[in-house]
C-alpha cells in the first residue's frame, strides 16, 4: 500500500469507528470524511460537489419530499381501520399484505409511524406481538421496488455515478417477492414467541428525571437519608453528578453538596414531589409546565433535535412543552438531561402547554403515542390528485414513458399549485441528512477508486478465495456471499444507509476484479442493507416500535434470528438466479 492508500484507508476506518460508537450523526461523519479527502487534493471541487446533484440522488430526495403529499391522504388511515380481525393469525396476514404493499411505494418510516399508535392501542390482540411484525413487514415491503427503501435508491445513486445504467422500477420485485413470502411466514411464526403481556396505559417507568440542589439550599450538608431523597415514593436515586464526578447508586449516607445534579429513575408522575422539596430544582419545573398534562412522545428520525441538547434547542419556546423525563431503551443516560444529546427513538415525557398541538413543527420532531391527528384531512379532490398523480408518475416511469426525476418535478409543482404542500412544509421535512450522507459517500467512493484502494481490496479478496477466473463459480459465489454478509453485519451494527454507502465500492470492485457481472454483487449490498432484524438499532422503524412497545433488544433477537436467516437464504439463492454472474 502506498501513502495515499494508507491515508484513505485510515479516514474510512476512522469514519466506520465513529459510526459504530455513535460519536456523531452519520451525516456529519460522512461529510467530515469527505472533507478530509478533499483538502489534500484527492478529489477536485467540481467532482466533489457534482455528486450532490447526481440525478439518482435528486430523484431520491424528490421521492422523499413527494411522500409528504401521500402522508396527507387517507390511505394509511383506511389501512389502520381494516387491519384487525378476531384471529391474530388473520390480522398478521392482513398486516403483512397491507403494510408490505404500502411500503413498496411509500416511505416505510411514515407507514410505521402512521400505524404504530393504532397497533399499540388495539384491544383485540397483544400489541407487542404486532409491533415488531409491523416494522419487519415494512422492511420486507421496501425490498419490492426501487423506491421502497432509501437503501435501494442509494445503491442506484452509486450505479448512476459509476456510469452504469440505473435500476428499473421493478428490478427488485422477483427477488423481493420471494423474500416477502418466505421471511413473511417466519415473521408470523416467530411473533408468537414474543411475550403477550400488555403495554401499560400509564406512562412507562423506564425513564430518568433530573433535579439539582440549588445554591445555598438547606439540603447541602444533609445526607440523602436525612433529606428524604433515598425513600421517595415511586422514585429511586440512581446517580449524583458532581462537577466531573458521577456517583452511581449512592449510599443513603452520602452528603449532598450545592450544585449536585440528581438523576432519578421511576414513576414520572411522581415528579411533583421532587418539586415540592425546598432547595431542590426540578429540570421541568422551571418552565411552569410541570402541573400540565403529561404526554409520551418518541423523537422522530427526521427531528431537528437529534444531536442537540435540550439547552441548545430552546425546547420550551419551540414546542410549548417541557421535558420531564427521558428514556433510552431502559439504559442509563450518559449525561444529565439538560446536557443529553438526543437521538432518534428517544422517548420523552413532556408536560405540554395549551399551544403544543398548534405548533407547526410537532409532526416532524415527534411521533405521538396517541391517535390525535395534527394535520387536517385533505379535501377529496386534493386527495385524489395527490394519490392519483403519484401513482400516475410511478406507472409512467415504470414503463419508461417518462423519466422518474422529471415526473416527480412535475408532480411536486402540481402539489404546490393545488396547495396540497407548502414550501414551509417541504423546508421542514427536506431530507438533508440523507442527501449529505449519499453525496459524501459518493465522493469518498470516488477517491477510494482513484487511489486504487478498491482494486487492492478486490485483489486481496480474490487471492484469499483463490479465484482463478470468472468460470470458478464456487469462488465467485463465496465472494458474493462475503459481500452480502459484510453489508448485513454493518447494517446491524451501524445503520442501513451507512452500510449501503460503505459496501457498494467494495462489492462493485470485487465484481470487476473477478470479471463477472456487477448486478448480483450490488444487489447483495441492497438486500444486505435491508436485512436488519436482529438488532433494533440498524433500522429506524425497528427503533420506533421498540420504544413504543417498551421492548428490549432480546425481543428483537428472539424474533429476528429466524427472519434474518430466511431473508438471507432466499436472497443468496435468488439473486444469482435472477441476476446471473455471467451474462
Amino acid at each position: 500500500m502506498d501513502l495515499a492508500q494508507l491515508y484513505v484507508a485510515a479516514v474510512i476506518l476512522a469514519m466506520l469507528g465513529g459510526l459504530i460508537i455513535n460519536i456523531a450523526r452519520p451525516a456529519w461523519l460522512f461529510s467530515l470524511a469527505a472533507l478530509a479527502l478533499y483538502f489534500p487534493g484527492f478529489v477536485s471541487s467540481e467532482r466533489m460537489f457534482s455528486h450532490a446533484v447526481n440525478p439518482a440522488v435528486l430523484t431520491l430526495v424528490l421521492l422523499l419530499v413527494s411522500s409528504l403529499a401521500l402522508e396527507k391522504t387517507r390511505i394509511l388511515v383506511w389501512i389502520s381501520r381494516h387491519l384487525f380481525s378476531r384471529s391474530q393469525l388473520v390480522t398478521l396476514f392482513k398486516m403483512g399484505g397491507m403494510v408490505a404493499i404500502s411500503s413498496a411505494f411509500l416511505n416505510n418510516t411514515a407507514v410505521v409511524a402512521s400505524l404504530m399508535s393504532t397497533v399499540r392501542t388495539n384491544r383485540s390482540h397483544p400489541a407487542k406481538r404486532l409491533l415488531i411484525p409491523l416494522s419487519f413487514f415494512a422492511i420486507l415491503g421496501g425490498t419490492l421496488t426501487l423506491i421502497g427503501t432509501s437503501t435501494n435508491l442509494i445503491v442506484n445513486s452509486f450505479l448512476v455515478d459509476y456510469g452504469e445504467k440505473g435500476f428499473g422500477f421493478f428490478d427488485f420485485f422477483p427477488v423481493g417477492i420471494c423474500i416477502l413470502f418466505v421471511a413473511g411466514i417466519a415473521v408470523i411464526i416467530s411473533s408468537y414467541w414474543i411475550s403477550g403481556s400488555s403495554i401499560p396505559n400509564e406512562i412507562s417507568k423506564e425513564y430518568f428525571l433530573e433535579a439539582s440542589v440549588e445554591e445555598g439550599s438547606e439540603l447541602a450538608g444533609s445526607s440523602l437519608q436525612q433529606s428524604g431523597l433515598s425513600s421517595l415514593t415511586g422514585l429511586s436515586l440512581v446517580e449524583i453528578v458532581r462537577a466531573h464526578d458521577v456517583l452511581s447508586m449512592p449510599d443513603p449516607s452520602e452528603v449532598l453538596q450545592s450544585g449536585d445534579q440528581l438523576i432519578f429513575s421511576g414513576d414520572v408522575t411522581q415528579a411533583k414531589q421532587l418539586a415540592n422539596i425546598n432547595g431542590l430544582s426540578v429540570f421541568a419545573d422551571s418552565t411552569g409546565l410541570l402541573d400540565k398534562h403529561l404526554k409520551e412522545v418518541i423523537v422522530s428520525p427526521n427531528s431537528t433535535l437529534i444531536g442537540r441538547t435540550l439547552k441548545q434547542s430552546s425546547f420550551r419556546a419551540h414546542f410549548d412543552a417541557a421535558v420531564v423525563a427521558v428514556g433510552r431503551n431502559g439504559m442509563r443516560l450518559p449525561a444529565s438531561i439538560s446536557n443529553l444529546e438526543l437521538r432518534a427513538g428517544d422517548k420523552l415525557v413532556l408536560a405540554i402547554g395549551r399551544d403544543f398541538y398548534k405548533r407547526p413543527n410537532i409532526e416532524r420532531n415527534f411521533i405521538l403515542l396517541d391517535k390525535k391527528a395534527l394535520e387536517p384531512q385533505l379535501e377529496k379532490k386534493k386527495e385524489l390528485l395527490a394519490f392519483g398523480g403519484f401513482i400516475g408518475v410511478i406507472v409512467l416511469a415504470a414503463f419508461n414513458v417518462v423519466n422518474l426525476l422529471s415526473g416527480l418535478l412535475i408532480y411536486l409543482m402540481g402539489m404546490f399549485a393545488a396547495k396540497v404542500l407548502t414550501p414551509t412544509e417541504v423546508r421542514r421535512r427536506l431530507p438533508l441528512e440523507i442527501w449529505l450522507v449519499i453525496s459524501a459517500a459518493l465522493a469518498i467512493a470516488d477517491v477510494f477508486n482513484q487511489v486504487g484502494a478498491a482494486q487492492l481490496l478486490s485483489t486481496l479478496v480474490r487471492s484469499l478465495l483463490s479465484v482463478d477466473s470468472a468460470q470458478d463459480y464456487v469462488g465467485v459465489y463465496w465472494a458474493f456471499i462475503i459481500c452480502y454478509l459484510l453489508t448485513w453485519l454493518i447494517t446491524e451494527i451501524v445503520t442501513n444507509n451507512a452500510a449501503a454507502a460503505l459496501m457498494f465500492p467494495l462489492a462493485y470492485g470485487i465484481a470487476e476484479s473477478l470479471g463477472v457481472s456487477y448486478m448480483p454483487f450490488v444487489m447483495a449490498v441492497a438486500y444486505g442493507a435491508s436485512a436488519s432484524f436482529i438488532s433494533p438499532f440498524g433500522y429506524q422503524t425497528n427503533l420506533m416500535v421498540m420504544n413504543a412497545g417498551h421492548m428490549k433488544f432480546s425481543d428483537f433477537a428472539k424474533v429476528g434470528w429466524l427472519v434474518s436467516l430466511c431473508f438471507s437464504v432466499v436472497a443468496l439463492i435468488m439473486i444469482p438466479i435472477v441476476f446471473p454472474f455471467i451474462t
